[in-house]
């Protein structure tokens, strides 16, 4: 990736689009950040933006994320994680671009008892996971040159998150109650940035998957900002079922690592990660 040539970044206004636009501007780099107004992914005319904006990356950080408002809303998620999706790659592969896209580990079903492969069978037991879907094999299908990574609980000093909500809640209460029967690996997403980055840089292409080193469960990462923060909180576990949502969630969901850490060493630990984010908490 040549950071001299045009990177056009979609959704540098959300939580990884922050991320990956502060560690562009910090090598140098001057992406073209449009808003939804100014690139509409279901444009007809979508191809002729992307050729006229001479991008020769494409960093795609939009989605839909609200994974509990997917079940009511899931022609909604799929246009703009599915079809929007599909016309972002024709519309790269039109003009020569590079697509790098997000995706998620809800695209598995969670039955799993050991990390999932970038190649295991997708089976998603929700309507985000489906959307998501959706979007990657629109991808695959396209033929366009990509590096689509799958990466998991995203947090981050800023936005909407779950380190963000619970630094406020283990402040203000006496006690919580977390899930510990669900399984995955945290992910900050300034690393996931720069993980993303180094992968472009050695030239990988295809699927692969990026997040914090190591594993844990919700109760796990909420004991540990807890104790980061010094709270005198008491965090208890609890299972799923004391807390049912609309959308089911995989009780298992780590993704395997192996293809992106022999390219680009072992991932940080999530406790380092959090750790380094916790201090810098943004209060709004």
């Amino acid at each position: 990736m040549n950071l001299r040539e045009p990177v056009l970044l979609i959704g540098s206004g959300g939580m990884l689009g922050r991320a990956w636009r502060e560690l562009l501007t910090s090598r140098g780099a001057r992406p073209q950040c449009p808003d939804e107004k100014q690139l509409d992914l279901t444009s007809p005319a979508l191809g002729e933006q992307i050729g006229a904006s001479g991008a020769k990356t494409v960093i795609n950080c939009a989605a839909w994320t609200d994974v509990d408002g997917a079940e009511e809303h899931e022609p909604e998620a799929t246009l703009v994680n599915g079809q929007a999706v599909g016309a972002l790659a024709k519309a790269c592969k039109e003009n020569g671009a590079l697509l790098v896209h997000y995706s998620t580990d809800y695209v598995f079903d969670g039955n799993a008892s050991s990390p999932y492969r970038v190649d295991q069978e997708r089976d998603p037991i929700n309507a985000y996971g489906r959307s998501k879907a959706v979007g990657e094999r629109a991808i695959e299908d396209s033929g366009c040159e990509h590096l689509l990574i799958r990466t998991s609980w995203l947090y981050a000093p800023w936005g909407k998150n779950f380190v963000r909500t619970i630094a406020r809640l283990v402040r203000s209460r006496p006690e919580l109650k977390v899930v510990d029967d669900q399984r995955g690996r945290p992910t900050s997403t300034e690393h996931l940035a720069s993980a993303s980055l180094g992968l472009i840089e050695t030239g990988a292409r295809g699927t692969f998957h990026a997040t914090d080193g190591g594993e844990c469960t919700w109760h796990g990462f909420t004991t540990e900002i807890a104790r980061l923060l010094g709270s005198g909180c008491v965090i208890r576990a609890c299972s799923s079922d004391e807390f049912p949502r609309p959308a089911a969630r995989p009780g298992y969901s780590v993704l395997d690592l192996s293809a992106t850490e022999s390219l680009l060493g072992p991932m940080p630990s999530w406790k380092v990660n959090l750790a380094g984010v916790i201090t810098r908490l943004e209060e709004k």
